[in-house]
């Protein structure tokens, strides 16, 4: 019987494991996919998850692998700076960088530093059975059992749906394409985020190296509708710098979905089981924070795991993480609304009042996001 099992080889699962690894808590990781694939887009690690990274030590490696990040900045839809952070104190304060990377990229250092022989793939959870710990009944047949259970097994979590009752999925009335193309390192672009607002959608873009460039672009249901095919032509009062990233992408590469989070709920853990990432707090991408909260998931439960018993650690896991996880969901649905208005003089009104909040004001809200200290301490923020 393994001590723990975990549901799901994604980041915040991977990240787990390594925890669990580093403590020498026997685990086992189960994954639905035949493989890790290079499938996905881009990802934004924060200054959140990098410290995280690197406590582990992959740090490093991580920060090769991708693209840093200096500024973030919000724009209208001809780039005209709307908001611009400079990133650089928090790289002074804490002594890492905001990295851009492949998300496939990030889970291949993940899966190589833990080594392939502890994850499972091709494993479908079908059913939970509570006996004595759990028994994992998977679609191919196979059962396996553990004393302890981490779902980190994504917004429609199985372990969520058959241990944790009623929960809500909320769309968010939009949808997102992402794409990648090669591009050449453009010195107007490097090292910076970018996302242009305009009325309904917007448009980001961050490189991942100094040839490729991830983008996204988010449309509100019903302007989409009208175009799904024709994204150049939804994008066209934009920057033209976004027509041509767009134009340099293969259509059959870009990847479709609706927005949704996860109306936020108590109760994460049960026993010996508990949910981490989106199976417990699935946010929009709004703050680029859905896998830099895994990770802080993945952190907290590898500071108490061992420490205390399982169904303690899962309790204080909660408790420590349960604030901030609800602040990130609530306010990344938020910035989605407003960064998504339609009326022309609000827009105005808004973007001026944007271009006037203080440096130092969004300096205060981002460290927030990025202090991690509250694990450390105890003290949940």
């Amino acid at each position: 019987m393994n001590k723990i099992s975990i549901i799901g080889a994604g980041i915040g699962g991977l990240t787990t494991a390594l925890f669990l690894k580093s403590k020498g808590i026997a685990h086992q990781v189960f994954e639905a996919a035949p493989g890790i694939e290079p499938v996905g887009a881009g990802i934004g690690l924060g200054n959140n998850a990098m410290q995280i990274f690197h406590l582990l030590g992959i740090g490093k490696e991580i920060e090769a692998a991708g693209h840093k990040v200096n500024y973030m900045r919000i724009t209208d839809e001809k780039f005209r700076n709307l908001s611009l952070i400079n990133l650089r104190y928090f790289e002074q304060k804490y002594g890492v960088y905001n990295i851009a990377i492949h998300r496939a990229g990030l889970q291949h250092i993940l899966a190589h530093n833990l080594g392939e022989t502890n994850i499972l793939l091709g494993k479908r959870l079908a059913a939970i059975q509570e006996k004595d710990g759990y028994q994992l009944r998977f679609t191919d047949g196979s059962c396996f059992e553990a004393e302890g259970l981490i779902g980190a097994d994504g917004i429609k979590s199985v372990v969520r749906q058959q241990l944790f009752g009623k929960t809500v999925v909320r769309p968010a009335g939009q949808v997102c394409w992402r794409g990648l193309c090669a591009s050449k390192l453009d010195d107007r672009y490097a090292h910076q985020a970018i996302e242009a607002w305009g009325k309904g959608r917007r448009f980001g873009f961050v490189y991942l190296n100094a040839s490729t460039l991830y983008w996204y672009a988010v449309a509100d249901e019903k302007i989409a509708a009208e175009h799904l095919h024709q994204l150049t032509t939804l994008y066209q009062d934009f920057h033209p710098d976004i027509q041509e990233m767009i134009k340099m992408t293969p259509e059959k590469t870009i990847i479709f979905g609706p927005l949704a989070d996860l109306k936020p709920f108590k109760g994460w853990c049960s026993g010996k089981a508990c949910l981490i990432g989106d199976a417990a707090h699935a946010t929009t991408p709004n703050m680029g924070q859905g896998a830099c909260q895994a990770i802080e998931d993945a952190y907290t439960l590898g500071s108490l795991l061992g420490e205390q018993d399982m169904a303690s650690a899962f309790r204080g896991y909660e408790r420590l993480r349960i604030k901030k996880a609800h602040q990130v969901v609530k306010r990344s649905r938020a910035i989605g609304q407003v960064s998504h208005w339609k009326n022309t003089a609000g827009i105005a009104i808004r973007n001026r009042i944007m271009k006037k909040i203080p440096a130092t004001m969004n300096i205060r809200q981002l460290e927030s996001v990025f202090d991690i200290s509250y694990v450390a301490t105890g003290n949940h923020t």
